[in-house]
């Protein structure tokens, strides 16, 4: 009989692709958000006209406030006329043959539906939020700079909110392009690697390079343009209304926006990216003994979905949030110096983080056109390293943002008053490019099977499953100590070169030096579109390479997709290295615009908080409490979800058996609509776990504060709460992003060849250990950033309940 099949040709992989190779057809009606479908049914003119004006209305505005703004605009526009070129050149690449087609059609109806489904119930968070926001600050009191510039309590909060929801809006946008570049690349990419590695390489990059100029142009624009419309709105710097360097403050309530918007795109995404990876392992890998991503996997266009919802589309959202609470942290201590030193014109160092952004924009561009394909088509040029080239790139890169940065220092931040400060703040913006270097280097290093902890990692996994889980937790914890070092150097250095930039106030004390460590923090992200390209180019090359294996095409393919997959997982654990020290520089500056708000409120000096006070000291532990409760109930979701998927797929096995001789086909979409709908349920718990703690112990400790005679007691407390949040957060999330990035190679590791390859037993030991990790690096390590910035925030925007 089986030999009867055999010659027959029904058995075996033969069989299946003797088939034509196509997949359940999960097509539904493609999706387009609202506002898109609205403005395609537009006539073309009408929408060009309206174009028209709009720009008009913005440029008007933005002359009307400052020729920076302006400067600022334009480069946002010309770096949108980039993107549109770089969509045209990556969408007019072949999709590759039917069944190529059709795989990548069945991820992005996956992606397309769970992000509708997910941003609707963000939506409605956010507008029951912004309800909450409003309620509050038309029931506090003002602050003297308010009351002396006539800003009344209704103003001050439909501004709040109206920022809030832009925020919300613009960070929810930022994280649908991400995605919508992903699903439309990874295709083109798989095509492009039957051709050549070099071609794939540059497709994925372009793609990701597309998606970061978006992200950070759109960051840029939205508060440049909403300052401009408060300073025209509010008539600033007019006889008895408000002075420019108040007008900062008014924008926190878009970082908030924004954070609040990550944080629940980064958990939903984490939570669905991870399970169905998890799930898809186990039972594949581990019980089947089948390839990853082989299409006889029930969970593997889930897995698959999962790489653009959870690491294109919430990355997208969470370093969006970073450049906003970043530039609008560093717009407020900058103009908090330029009003306590006197400055004749502020402008200039209000503006100055915009202006860095803006020529980010510019050296991040040059940098992505640098990576270029083959010249000529029939010559095979030899295999070079991905990793380098992308390397080549962001050197290049971190070239042109140190002249840029030199260029606008002298330009914004000379002042009569000081003519060498601008020199010593070229310094700190050179430190922090040197930090973001260092820590790029420093994840590679931890995360890269080309070096020894990737390679000692994996030695552990040929004694079993138990040591390569030790083996990786110690890495993990090891790795907090270099990135924490470097921090605190480019912190203190910073601050002492901005402290003796001679700049003083009118008592003479040196007062640069906080506003020195927010130009360090621009200098680290004045590279943050290059970053966010190469941290793109990971899931979008992983999803091609899935294309590759599910499509069944030659192994030459594969091993092509493999290489970019590798060098992916190395760029993503560095952008993760990369967004949690700019995480902790951000915090460090909005903990003392926290400060500064607390002390305009109160009508009294805040300069420090005692936690040798109790009720502080509480409070620091309560910080500290978060961070792990909130890891651990992302850790608990993906365990849970997974376990959902893994009985799903091991059903399917046992009540289909004729999967496993590609006889009958798997049923995709159940795992599909088993992630979808548990990653929605499981956000919300620890997303409002982090909401809610700083405003419910703040609340508290200022009720017992009004009863034991300390008026400011909620305000420190919540202060401490912040400060031991950020620590703890720092490390965790380090351990996390390290030890999980490091798993991972070294079961890819494995999979090249070496200490037995892939089915030995130092294999099935490297595959639990990434199992383990999956979470770690995918889920709560990435939260965590938006978490730190996000409780950084909500303290700024919720004082007034404090006191």
């Amino acid at each position: 009989m089986m030999e009867n099949d055999m010659e027959s040709g029904t058995l075996g992989l033969g069989a299946y692709q003797d088939k034509p190779r196509t997949f359940p057809n999960m097509r539904t009606k493609p999706y387009t958000p609202l506002i898109f479908r609205i403005l395609f049914g537009i006539n073309i003119r009408v929408l060009f006209i309206l174009l028209l004006l709009g720009l008009g209305a913005i440029f008007y505005v933005g002359a009307s406030t400052s020729p920076i703004i302006v400067f600022v605009i334009s480069v946002c526009i010309l770096s949108f006329l980039v993107a549109i070129y770089l969509t045209k050149w990556v969408l007019a690449k072949d999709e590759g043959p039917p069944e190529m087609v059709q795989i990548a059609d069945a991820i992005r109806d996956g992606a397309e539906g769970f992000f509708r489904t997910q941003y609707g119930s963000i939506s409605k968070m956010a507008m029951f939020l912004a309800v909450v926001i409003l309620c509050i600050y038309l029931f506090r009191s003002t602050t003297p700079q308010q009351e002396a510039s006539g800003l009344g309590r209704s103003t001050s909060a439909y501004i709040t909110v109206a920022s809030f929801l832009l925020g919300a809006l613009c960070s929810g946008i930022a994280g649908y392009v991400g995605m919508w570049v992903s699903v439309r690349a990874n295709v083109r990419v798989s095509s492009a690697a039957r051709r050549s590695a070099r071609e794939a390489l540059q497709v994925a990059t372009r793609a990701g390079g597309l998606s970061a100029i978006i992200v950070v142009g759109m960051a840029v624009i939205g508060i440049a343009v909403l300052y401009a419309t408060f300073y025209v709105w509010l008539g600033v710097d007019s006889p008895g209304s408000m002075k420019v360097t108040d007008l900062p403050l008014l924008l926190v309530g878009y970082g908030f926006g924004a954070s609040f918007v990550a944080l629940f795109a980064q958990l939903g995404g984490g939570i669905y990216t991870k399970a169905a990876d998890v799930g898809a392992d186990l039972v594949g890998k581990v019980e089947q003994g089948i390839p990853e991503d082989d299409p006889r996997n029930p969970a593997v266009i889930a897995d698959l979905v999962g790489d653009n919802v959870g690491d294109c589309a919430a990355r997208g959202a969470d370093l969006f949030e970073s450049i906003a609470a970043e530039i609008i942290s560093a717009m407020i201590l900058g103009g908090t110096m330029a009003q306590r030193c006197k400055i004749a014109d502020p402008s200039g160092f209000i503006l100055f983080p915009l202006v860095v952004h803006s020529f980010d924009l510019v050296v991040s561009t040059v940098g992505i056109f640098s990576i270029r394909g083959t010249r000529e088509t029939g010559v095979i040029a030899p295999v070079e390293d991905p990793m380098t080239i992308l390397q080549k790139g962001y050197s290049l890169t971190i070239v042109l943002a140190v002249l840029a940065f030199g260029l606008s220092t002298r330009w914004l931040l000379y002042t009569d008053q000081a003519p060498s400060a601008w020199f010593n703040f070229a310094l700190c913006g050179l430190i922090g490019i040197i930090t973001a270097y260092i820590f790029v280097w420093i994840a590679k290093y931890y995360t890269d099977y080309k070096h020894e902890p990737v390679r000692i990692l994996a030695l552990s996994s040929s004694t079993g499953h138990g040591t390569n889980i030790i083996a990786g937790v110690s890495l993990g914890l090891e790795s907090t100590a270099l990135p924490v070092l470097v921090i605190s150097v480019s912190i203190i250095s910073a601050f002492w070169l901005g402290h003796t930039s001679g700049l003083v106030d009118e008592a003479g004390i040196p007062t640069g030096g906080l506003f020195g460590t927010a130009v360090a923090t621009m200098g680290m992200l004045s590279t943050a579109a290059y970053i966010l390209t190469m941290d793109m180019f990971g899931p979008i090359a992983d999803n091609a390479g899935g294309i590759v294996e599910m499509s069944q095409q030659p192994e030459s393919v594969r091993e092509i997709t493999d290489v970019l997959d590798a060098v992916g997982n190395t760029t993503k654990a560095t952008t993760k290295g990369f967004a949690i020290g700019s995480a902790a520089l951000a915090s460090f500056l909005l903990f003392s615009a926290y400060m500064d708000e607390v002390s305009a409120f109160a009508r009294e000096p805040f300069k420090q908080v005692d936690i040798a006070i109790p009720e502080v000291f509480v409070g620091g532990l309560l910080g500290s409490m978060l961070i792990f409760v909130f890891s651990a109930w992302a850790c608990s979701a993906v365990g849970r979800t997974a376990q959902e998927v893994v009985n799903e797929v091991r059903r399917q096995f046992i009540e289909r058996p004729g999967i496993m001789d590609y006889k009958e086909k798997p049923d995709y979409g159940r795992c599909v609509a088993i992630v979808a709908s548990a990653s929605l349920r499981e956000m919300i718990k620890p997303g409002a776990l982090a909401i809610i703690s700083p405003i419910a112990v703040g609340f508290v400790f200022r009720i017992l504060g009004y009863y034991t005679g300390q008026p400011l007691l909620g305000a420190k407390v919540v202060a401490a709460m912040l400060m031991f949040a950020t620590v703890s957060g720092i490390l965790m999330a380090l351990f996390l992003n390290t030890a999980g990035g490091a798993w991972d190679n070294a079961k890819k590791y494995i999979e090249t060849g070496a200490l037995g390859g892939k089915g030995s037993e130092a294999h099935k030991a490297a595959v639990t250990g990434d199992t383990v990790g999956d979470p770690f690096k995918d889920t709560a390590g990435p939260s965590i950033h938006v978490l730190i910035k996000m409780l950084a925030t909500i303290t700024l925007v919720m004082a007034p309940i404090f006191l």
